[in-house]
């Protein structure tokens, strides 16, 4: 009879056994754990899409599309910042630097944190070489026979995206329009970089609305038959100018002295805004009742007032600030300029509540240039002084009748930067002229001005906070503004009268200046 096979289990089989299965089983773990780890993870919150083939056969290049429009194709096996550094076998690794993109293996963040504001582009903050300002949408190139895509997007996201492209739809209608302001001086725009703009809804005013225009600065009445430099409006590089509103002007000095006190430019000045602020009255001869005398380059003081609004704009002629006098040199008697006197005139001046001060357009003259026995301090005459020595202390003089009279919380002081002048071919004495000129020249060569820079030194200096207000880079380009020829009627003009290229014809660029102001009167 045949054996009977047993089936008894022997304690080594079982210990082979057990082993085998045991092995196996932490192979099975290490080897899930392994696939886990080098499988790239899909984020929610990003626009994916890839091949499932590409998990074995290996990536190709990605393309990797910036939100200004440009794209650029990163190698797999690149250098350290491209987003992919090898085949699947190996981890991802975070992109670091200023490229601020995570590669393929750690492409989850926060939906805030692709959010995009306009400002960002603006800087060329964050990204790829600064073109990069978050997380762009990625896509993976697949071969077309492909077996199945997979498409992962949230609606969190396309919610995100669509507030996102809103929000910065929003931003750049407002840039297109003027009304995102970038840069700013005391929270205000910088009028001073910008160009002119031809305008057909200028000027504000003509010489036949306002009968203030006096001989001298009325180019059309004296015969001037062009119209394009009326035209003209200056355009900030970063920022609009607001629009002049006489309403709104006139509300701003409501009750008020608005008072300019400087030479014949700042006379200037001052024709145009009553010009500007007559456009809102109903009844213009309403603003003779307390005035009658005939504006004259001759007469220096005069005082309008706007009697609905119970405000007045002054004029004080004062060509250097400082007091004109005599004082004896030698055996005569002659001119001087007392350089640490105020002008005699300034009790008119106190109490106002807006003051535009200026002076330059004397200080060029010869005299004055010179230097020759004509600056006085005290009962002293200088034989010979520095114009620009002589220009800081009168200036420094002004500074400290402005520190002990005026009341900062009532009074806003500015002081006008220097008016250039456009004598082509000599001085206004030698046979310099501008009558050629229809239209602004295209470049300007104008510098701050040495007279400019020494007002901006002592402003600083000063306790009473003053608005520098300038205006002499925007004017240097209009050599077509001034009276030229046409300061006086035709008819009077003989060959050998001089040219008029220091003052402006109005109406005409002074409304510029006076926009500006305005401008500023607006920021209080």
């Amino acid at each position: 009879m045949e054996r009977q096979r047993s089936f008894s289990l022997k304690p080594t089989r079982f210990l082979v056994f057990s082993f085998t299965i045991f092995s196996s089983f932490i192979f099975l773990t290490f080897f899930t754990t392994w696939l886990i780890k080098v499988t790239p993870s899909v984020p929610q919150d990003a626009h994916l899409q890839f091949n499932k083939s590409s998990l074995l056969l290996g990536f190709r290049p990605l393309t990797v599309q910036s939100l200004n429009g440009f794209s650029e194709n990163l190698p797999v096996n690149g250098p350290k910042d491209s987003i992919l550094k090898s085949t699947h076998s190996s981890r991802p690794e975070n992109a670091t630097g200023s490229a601020g993109i995570s590669l393929l293996g750690g492409l989850q963040r926060k939906a805030n944190e692709s959010k995009v504001t306009l400002d960002e582009e603006e800087k060329g903050g964050g990204g790829l070489d600064g073109n990069f300002t978050a997380l762009a949408p990625v896509e993976q190139d697949v071969r077309a026979d492909a077996s199945e895509k997979i498409e992962l997007v949230s609606s969190s996201k396309k919610i995100e995206e669509k507030k996102t492209e809103a929000t910065s739809f929003e931003k750049i209608q407002n840039l297109s329009s003027g009304k995102v302001k970038d840069k700013r001086i005391n929270g205000g725009c910088d009028f001073t970089r910008g160009r002119w703009v031809y305008d057909e809804s200028y000027p504000l005013y003509t010489n036949g609305s306002c009968p203030l225009i006096d001989e001298g600065f009325n180019c059309q009445g004296n015969g001037r038959l062009d119209k394009d430099y009326m035209k003209w409006r200056w355009q900030p590089q970063d920022c609009d100018i607001p629009r002049f509103n006489a309403t709104k002007m006139l509300e701003l000095i409501r009750g008020k002295r608005l008072v300019f006190v400087g030479d014949s430019i700042n006379r200037n000045q001052w024709e145009s805004m009553l010009c500007m602020l007559m456009g809102a009255l109903r009844d213009p001869s309403r603003v003779f009742e307390t005035h009658r005398r005939r504006i004259t380059k001759e007469k220096g003081n005069y005082s309008f007032k706007f009697v609905d609004y119970k405000c007045t704009v002054e004029y004080y002629a004062s060509h250097f600030l400082v007091h004109e006098g005599k004082a004896r040199v030698g055996q005569k008697r002659k001119q001087t300029l007392r350089i640490d006197a105020i002008d005699r005139g300034s009790s008119r001046w106190r109490g106002a509540d807006i003051l535009i001060f200026n002076t330059a357009h004397w200080w060029s003259h010869y005299k004055t240039k010179a230097g020759i026995n004509y600056y006085q301090e005290g009962g002293q005459v200088h034989p010979r002084l520095d114009v620009s020595i002589a220009f800081r202390k009168a200036l420094m003089t002004w500074a400290s009748w402005v520190d002990r009279n005026v009341n900062p919380r009532k009074t806003r002081v500015f002081f006008r930067s220097s008016a250039p002048s456009h004598f082509r071919g000599g001085q206004w004495n030698s046979g310099g002229s501008c009558k050629e000129a229809t239209q602004p020249l295209k470049t300007s060569g104008a510098s701050s001005g040495e007279k400019n820079v020494i007002a901006n030194e002592v402003i600083k200096q000063m306790r009473t906070p003053i608005t520098f207000l300038n205006i002499t880079g925007l004017s240097e380009y209009r050599i077509d503004g001034h009276p030229s020829i046409y300061g006086r009627k035709l008819g009077k003009l003989s060959s050998s009268s001089s040219q008029d290229c220091s003052h402006w014809c109005l109406p005409g660029i002074p409304d510029v200046w006076n926009e500006l102001l305005y401008a500023h009167l607006q920021q209080l």
